[in-house]
């Protein structure tokens, strides 16, 4: 299969994504993300879409490999990377999402420095990300029943990172599951770190900086370095899908 074909999110699905995303106040969006490093998205997806996502987790060939998070100390449940092509939904939205974030990027690597500048469309990144080595698709299903929870970390996976993710909850909290919030940390230079609960609804996403943002000081721009984390599940079933931009090594 041509890696286009393969990077390339289907028409109607881009389209449909495309429309959806129109709807969003981007402005707040950007607005949230350079104020707080994380910003919710609201209905991104129906629940009939939550929950097409979150069927496929038992089938096997959708994925390309499945992690039990207390094998290697990241907490306590599981998720499944996604192999390419991705379905329809999801490689949608993620080629759909990329143009609005990708401004948020650039500006920050503007702020604090550096050098790198994304591209306007997401297969041109992804085609810098596979003549980087990094082929395998990153976007992830993750499951949490009671008493699992995923510790604080940065999804990096390679030399090259988009500096943004998102994260769509397919479940409905005090409906489908209890406890397991979404937690972002930051930690600016000699100071303690700050946390932020993110209240999420089944379909809302949360968009949020993958390792650093930066924030203006009494002398300039300074870096701030973000990790992010689901507290424990109480009760029920928590399905989440992450879109992560960049592709592993």
């Amino acid at each position: 299969m041509k890696q286009d074909s393969i990077i390339s999110p289907n028409a109607a699905a881009m389209k449909s994504a495309e429309i959806q995303l129109e709807k969003q106040d981007w402005h707040r969006i950007g607005s949230d993300l350079n104020s707080f490093g994380c910003a919710v998205i609201d209905k991104l997806l129906t629940r009939e879409e939550c929950r097409e996502i979150a069927a496929l987790y038992p089938q096997e060939d959708f994925f390309r490999s499945h992690i039990h998070m207390a094998r290697h100390g990241f907490g306590k449940g599981e998720y499944r990377y996604f192999r390419y092509p991705l379905p329809d939904l999801l490689g949608g939205l993620r080629t759909a999402l990329y143009p609005h974030l990708a401004v948020v990027a650039n500006s920050w690597n503007e702020q604090m420095s550096v050098e790198r500048r994304y591209p306007e469309r997401h297969a041109e990144f992804l085609r810098q990300c596979h003549a980087a080595g990094q082929t395998r698709p990153t976007p992830l299903l993750l499951q949490y029943v009671p008493g699992d929870f995923n510790c604080l970390h940065q999804d990096l996976y390679g030399d090259l990172a988009f500096p943004l993710q998102v994260a769509i909850l397919l479940s409905e909290p005090d409906r489908d599951f209890t406890g397991g919030e979404f937690v972002i940390t930051e930690q600016r230079p000699r100071m303690q770190s700050r946390a932020e609960v993110v209240p999420l609804r089944q379909g809302d996403a949360v968009a949020f900086a993958v390792h650093n943002r930066p924030v203006k000081g009494t002398k300039g721009n300074y870096r701030v370095n973000l990790r992010h984390c689901v507290s424990r599940v109480h009760s029920g079933q928590r399905h989440t899908v992450g879109i992560i931009f960049h592709d592993a090594k």
